[in-house]
């Protein structure tokens, strides 16, 4: 419809002044900036008050200059509240609330209500103090949690004999100038590659007629035939077990039970104790629960709870799932599938049964509610690190945590995650640590990139790539806080910071925080110079996608370990939790562990026959394999009758494959 006819339809008996006016009367109010966020607590508000004034009045607030207005107007609201005072003052500050819900105050002081203008007033000084407790604009001393941000870094006393060593283990200079040289050099290597792929103009990464970049996705890897062929005949050799067998068999090679020590420290081990751990570890790993696996295995449950309540914590599974692991990383095939330098982390939901305080309501995954865990896991398909977390806060605030408390042998030095896992201040550590983030983000093209000097001068270089390169970096303000970005790495580094604590306070840190603003600066940096290397080279997108699968298969095979009960957990409190989730992966890596070495073997005899069998197609196998693994059934904890079957070789026979068809 032309411009010139809209009026001439309006008014005529299409529509008619009449119906217009009728359907504005009718439309309803436009929803506020926050959409009724705050005006939903109002309704609660009574209920904030049993519990705010206490709050208020026992616990004393600090912070920096940043929140300088909203301490005053918390020092306010507890005199208001000690007086019984229901009028906010004239002079109460009101620049900390954020636009969103400025509305809400304005209109309450035309309308004159002083009611209104108080619960407004007031919840917005309590969420400004929850925002500023979450990114340490506020602390509170003698915090554990919410002290000082200070606080968690080494102090310069301790930092100064301590910075040499860190800068040569992390590969990094101290000189501020040097270092930011040496990144703008990666940089402008990385966008030059990236330059002549889009110069190509007809490949998956390109260039559109309107000049935004468009990425096609990855087409589906290409498995080799005979790498489909060699794992159904390799399923065919190796031999049934069911998953105490596995069990059993593994503490014979490895000791991992010998690592489930008594909580008081002595030494004495009954002849049953390994029975009683198994079944336990059982339990636990499949959801059965200690009452169910009682009656499955003819142990009393009071045994076995005794025994999970003495011998299994996080520190004797931890040191468990180690002794595994550093076994599955000598087995000859385990090299086959990655060297062990590069690892990847994933979230994974499971549903819960009453109420828990890791427990949230998430209609996506969940009927009711549920709790995520954390893994992480190598390239070599062994998983090394566990945290329960809270379904809806953000997993990038726990990449670190295992990463730097890995107690393996392997040298992680590259980390892949799915955009969950994904912050700026992710990518500034990571590099900071000497190690290279690797996600693999969604909507890659959207992103904004940085440049380090001028617009023109990038165009000018990269003619293709320089236009897409949209922000300035702010590289001052790196080389002015340098050094105090290396502290605070190095702080994680050496142990005197949980990173997860560090990376969450970081991320909601405002502008006002300049070291929170250097560390996000120094993140743009290098995620624009990974953006650049990852769009170049589709063998490096394939190399962390196949990464990432790596995870989904071993969740899946966790899905299978965790059978009863639908999957649900039980635990309520966050230590049983934990303790299942230990459990979950110890017998995770116990079945890789097992299926890589029973593979091994399998290939090991085909070569014997005179078989050729590369290497390069058994990179295409996976050990989270469960066909040959007995998760159902009856239990029965065995130990003599267990290894006795395993012959003289100490192995299980592998299956003769039937040749007669």
């Amino acid at each position: 419809i032309g411009d010139e006819q809209i009026g001439g339809l309006i008014r005529g008996e299409r529509i008619g002044w009449e119906r217009l006016r009728a359907a504005i009367a009718q439309a309803k109010p436009r929803l506020p900036r926050d959409h009724g966020h705050l005006a939903a607590l109002d309704a609660s508000y009574s209920y904030l008050r049993q519990f705010t004034p206490a709050v208020l009045s026992t616990v004393r607030f600090a912070g920096g200059t940043a929140a300088t207005e909203l301490l005053i107007a918390v020092h306010m609201l507890r005199e208001l509240n000690a007086t019984g005072a229901r009028k906010v003052p004239e002079q109460a500050p009101a620049g900390f609330v954020p636009t969103k819900w400025r509305g809400y105050l304005d209109e309450a002081r035309r309308s004159g209500s002083a009611t209104a203008y108080r619960h407004y007033w007031e919840l917005c000084v309590l969420l400004g103090l929850r925002d500023g407790l979450r990114s340490g604009d506020v602390f509170v001393p003698g915090s554990r949690r919410y002290a000082d941000p200070a606080a968690y870094l080494l102090t310069s006393q301790q930092w100064e004999p301590q910075r040499d060593e860190f800068c040569r283990l992390v590969g990094k200079s101290a000189d501020p100038a040097q270092a930011l040289a040496a990144a703008t050099d990666e940089l402008h290597t990385a966008v030059a590659e990236l330059e002549t792929v889009l110069a190509g103009g007809d490949g998956p990464v390109r260039l559109d007629e309107a000049g935004d970049l468009v990425i096609s996705p990855l087409t589906a890897e290409d498995v080799p035939a005979e790498a489909v062929a060699l794992k159904a005949e390799l399923t065919e050799m190796l031999p049934f077990a069911p998953i105490v067998s596995l069990l059993i068999e593994l503490d014979k090679r490895t000791g991992y039970l010998d690592c489930f020590t008594h909580a008081s420290g002595k030494q004495a081990r009954t002849p049953e104790l390994k029975r009683n751990l198994i079944a336990v570890l059982l339990a636990y790993s499949t959801n059965l629960g200690l009452t169910r696996m009682g009656e499955a295995c003819g142990i009393s449950y009071d045994i076995l709870a005794w025994t999970s309540e003495w011998y299994v914590r996080e520190e004797t599974l931890r040191a468990a799932n180690l002794a595994i692991i550093d076994y599955h990383q000598r087995l000859p095939l385990t090299t086959v599938f990655g060297a062990g330098t590069l690892s990847s982390s994933d979230g994974q939901r499971f549903p819960t049964r009453g109420k828990s305080i890791t427990a949230r309501v998430l209609s996506r995954y969940f009927a009711n509610e549920g709790l995520s865990t954390y893994t992480h896991v190598t390239d070599q398909h062994a998983t090394y690190g566990t945290k329960i977390i809270v379904t809806t806060r953000r997993e990038a605030h726990y990449v670190l945590d295992e990463i730097l408390g890995n107690a393996t042998d392997l040298p992680i030095t590259e980390h892949a995650t799915d955009t969950h896992g994904v912050t700026l201040v992710n990518f500034g550590l990571f590099d900071l640590l000497g190690m290279q983030l690797s996600p693999r983000i969604r909507d890659l093209g959207r992103i904004t990139l940085y440049r380090p000097g001028p617009r023109a001068e990038a165009e000018a270089r990269f003619p293709r790539t320089g236009p897409l390169m949209t922000r300035k970096l702010n590289t001052e303000l790196i080389a002015e806080h340098w050094d105090d970005l290396l502290r605070l790495a190095g702080s994680l580094k050496f142990g005197h910071a949980t990173a997860s604590l560090l990376v969450g306070k970081l991320s909601a840190s405002g502008r006002q925080n300049s070291l929170a603003a250097a560390l996000k600066e120094y993140g743009a940096l290098r995620r624009t110079i990974y953006a650049a290397k990852y769009l170049a080279d589709p063998d490096y997108r394939r190399k962390i996608s196949r990464q990432l699968n790596r995870g989904e298969s071993l969740h899946a095979l966790r899905r299978d370990l965790l059978y009863a009960h639908e999957g649900m957990i039980r635990a309520r409190h966050l230590d049983g939790q934990t303790e299942q989730a230990w459990c979950l992966t110890l017998a995770t890596n116990a079945v890789i562990a097992w299926t890589t070495e029973y593979y091994g073997l399998a290939v090991e005899q085909m070569r014997r026959e005179g078989r050729r069998i590369d290497d390069d197609v058994l990179a295409h196998i996976s050990p989270a394999h469960s066909e040959n693994i007995n998760f159902f059934g009856a239990i029965e904890v065995d130990i003599d009758a267990e290894l006795a079957a395993l012959g003289p070789t100490g192995y299980r026979p592998l299956r003769v494959r039937d040749t007669l068809f």
